[in-house]
């Protein structure tokens, strides 16, 4: 594993988390709240681990949606309650309370357009382009 920041992933995190804020105070909707934050809550976590981490766009996505099906799973099960932290508004908001199909998808989605901005766009090596860099 080589670590390294990566100071326009970290800007990138940083706004992202921003967006974020914005919408889950100021947007009370039924379409942006819920799975556009969503879809960009996967970008936000994929550009926070490669601020700090040169794996692969492809390694890096996989355990981001991991990670988020995980919670969305936990939600499922009610995880906040278990944990007895369903009086925490924040606890709430960060782990949810609510499972749907819909999150999966935006996760997906989200972690789809990555991968496509990394390819199409950015272009960026991934980790074994660097490794093998003169």
């Amino acid at each position: 594993m080589k670590l390294a920041f990566h100071k326009n992933y970290f800007i990138a995190a940083v706004f992202l988390f921003l967006v974020e804020v914005f919408i889950a105070v100021f947007i009370k909707d039924r379409f942006v709240r819920p799975y556009g934050g969503d879809f960009l809550v996967v970008i936000l976590i994929y550009c926070f681990i490669k601020s700090f981490w040169n794996g692969s766009p492809f390694r890096v996505c996989l355990y981001v949606l991991l990670f988020a099906f995980l919670v969305e799973v936990g939600q499922h099960f009610q995880l906040a309650t278990l944990l007895g932290l369903n009086h925490s508004e924040l606890a709430r908001v960060v782990i949810g309370t609510g499972f749907d199909w819909g999150d999966l998808l935006a996760y997906t989605l989200g972690v789809l357009t990555v991968l496509v901005v990394e390819k199409y766009i950015c272009r960026l090596p991934n980790s074994n382009d660097l490794e093998n860099a003169p």
